[in-house]
């Protein structure tokens, strides 16, 4: 039966970010529970990665699950700009209950490049509404936002886009000072930082419609971290130029920080905040994007163009919603929030063992985000497949190996899979991509850059 699944998927299925002519074939899931995918073979894959970060609680999570099964039987789905239900209102509220100062309208819409998609249109509409025409975006070098095209040219730094580079509109960008465990040069290059960022606001007094910065880390650009300081600096320049300030947090939102959201972290309330990712704990593709009241009121009015004239047939679809009240209820628990803290003291711990491998460097940690950079891309292409030979689902990109795993994961498998990935990196000298006896030039390491 999986020879027919994997036979009917090469013949008709397109799969993301992947070269199908050079990628290994897909893995055949059958089932999901806790931490571990198993496949139609029966092996079972810890996945360090939650599912390209938007498992919170673990696969198949059972108070997630019948929140959408009890839904499914009452209502699946109502025409939003007509209808409101239960679950959008009540999400919406216990959101904004969680965010700092007056976030509190909620737009829905359905994944993270639309949650940013939505936000960048609603700045430029809202200084259109307020009488000014400004059409300049500020971006953070090597960020990601997204695969539309307004995301994708804030994101034009990334590195993934050349193929639609023509597609692309102008956009500022503005030096991300990321930072690591024992840097001793941040201060230095965030004051350098902060000096170009401070030009490019000078250069465009008037003109700007936002800024928008992923908060604490930049997630495919290699988990690259900034200080809290450094946000703040961005946030209260932003205020001084009268722009707008816009947070994507639809990797770092949902507990990835240590906090419930890595504006909390950094003490800052931005003017929009975009979420995604976590919000249904993995189950359904929702999105938010969250707005200061006083942007809400610039499109009221009695004609409708000044209305916001935007969404997508699934908008506030009752499943997501379902799914986002138990998932957000399971994360404002005491036992969820315990085991976030136990998770980034375990890897607290254990970053600072592998700190001292030769072929570790810059060694990273944000909740229960860990990171390393490896000698080069091509030990960490070699190593996914040896991880994954060895049961655990990690992505390295680049030379960035990282891990962040879901909430549910307890002390004694993450502290497995650390010992996995500290047996196999201390098999790597600083200067060999990998040992001898595992050298291999297999077709994956063409995919090794992608999340």
């Amino acid at each position: 039966m999986s020879d027919d699944i994997l036979a009917l998927d090469a013949k008709h299925v397109w799969h993301p970010f992947t070269q199908a002519a050079t990628a290994a074939p897909a893995l055949h899931a059958v089932r999901g529970q806790g931490a571990v995918i198993e496949t139609a073979d029966g092996k079972q894959y810890v996945d360090l990665v939650s599912s390209w970060w938007v498992n919170l609680h673990g696969h198949a999570n059972p108070v997630i699950a019948r929140a959408v099964a009890e839904q499914a039987g009452t209502l699946e789905q109502a025409i939003f700009a007509e209808f409101t239900h239960a679950p959008a209102a009540r999400l919406a509220a216990k959101i904004c209950a969680q965010l700092p100062g007056d976030l509190d309208r909620v737009f829905y819409s359905d994944d993270g490049s639309t949650a940013v998609e939505v936000a960048m249109k609603m700045a430029r509409q809202y200084w259109g509404n307020m009488g000014q025409d400004r059409r300049v975006y500020v971006g953070f070098d090597g960020g990601y936002h997204g695969d539309t095209v307004g995301a994708m040219s804030l994101g034009r730094t990334s590195g993934y886009f050349g193929a639609w580079e023509s597609m692309l509109f102008p956009v500022e960008i503005a030096p991300f000072p990321h930072t690591w465990d024992g840097d001793d040069t941040i201060e230095a290059r965030e004051a350098a930082a902060l000096a170009d960022f401070d030009a490019i606001l000078d250069r465009n007094q008037g003109q700007i419609a936002a800024i928008i910065i992923e908060p604490l880390i930049q997630g495919a650009a290699g988990m690259r971290l900034c200080r809290p300081e450094y946000l703040r600096a961005v946030a209260e320049r932003a205020k001084a130029a009268g722009t707008l300030l816009i947070l994507d947090e639809v990797m770092t939102g949902f507990g990835r920080t240590g906090a419930v959201f890595a504006c909390q972290k950094a003490g800052i309330t931005p003017d929009m905040i975009c979420l995604s990712k976590g919000l249904t704990g993995g189950f359904l593709p929702m999105a938010m994007t969250v707005t200061r009241d006083f942007i809400y009121q610039a499109f009221l009015g009695q004609d409708v163009s000044r209305a916001f004239l935007h969404g997508h047939s699934y908008t506030a679809n009752p499943l997501g919603c379902a799914a986002g009240l138990a998932s957000l209820e399971l994360l404002l628990g005491a036992e969820c929030q315990a085991r976030i803290q136990a998770i980034e003291a375990i890897h607290r711990a254990r970053l600072d063992r592998m700190a001292g491998l030769a072929a570790v460097s810059k060694p990273r940690l944000c909740g229960t985000m860990a990171a390393f950079d490896l000698p080069n891309g091509e030990a960490g292409a070699k190593l996914k497949l040896i991880f994954r030979e060895r049961g655990l689902l990690l992505r390295p990109m680049g030379n960035v190996l990282y891990l962040l795993p879901p909430y549910c994961m307890n002390d004694g498998a993450l502290h497995h899979a650390w010992d996995i990935i500290e047996d196999e990196v201390s098999k790597i000298s600083g200067a060999d991509p990998c040992c001898a006896s595992r050298k291999s030039s297999g077709p994956w390491m063409t995919n090794s850059v992608i999340p």
